[in-house]
């Protein structure tokens, strides 16, 4: 009896394990999938970011790298436990990632600024010269009747 239950356990234990790593047939375990980000790929990030100054937390190019490995991860724990990517839980996860290590962070980088004046002032200058032009050509052009007709 005791060999069986023994036996069983191991069974069970054995499809638990399975169960953990082979692809569901229904497709993707959110909960699962949730967990599996949040104490995976949460950690190394969280390693990461804390051995990066906190001044240089709102630098792109200090924190990218770190970045990129997070969505990498999430990305691969996604194939991992057949789930699509991106997906709501990812939103939400990056979301609170935001919400966390970049809200301090100013959006000066990331907003669209005109050009410098020595490339406008050309767009503006030359169409309206032209206009100036045309409009002087076709006032020339209408004052002189002689040989038109």
């Amino acid at each position: 009896m005791a060999l069986e239950s023994a036996s069983l356990l191991k069974a069970g234990l054995m499809l638990l394990m399975a169960a953990q790593v082979l692809p569901s047939a229904y497709g993707c375990d959110r909960a699962f999938y949730e967990r599996v980000i949040n104490d995976f790929c949460i950690a190394k990030f969280k390693f990461d970011m804390e051995g990066l100054d906190r001044g240089l937390w709102c630098s792109w190019p200090d924190t990218m790298e770190i970045y990129e490995g997070l969505t990498n991860c999430t990305y691969q724990v996604a194939l991992r436990v057949d789930c699509f990517w991106p997906n709501q839980i990812v939103d939400h996860f990056f979301m609170q990632i935001h919400r966390i290590y970049f809200h301090d962070c100013a959006l000066t980088g990331r907003l669209i600024h005109d050009p410098p004046t020595s490339i406008l002032a050309p767009f503006i200058a030359v169409p309206v010269l032209i206009t100036l032009l045309m409009t002087a050509l076709v006032v020339w052009r209408s004052k002189r009747t002689e040989g038109v007709l």
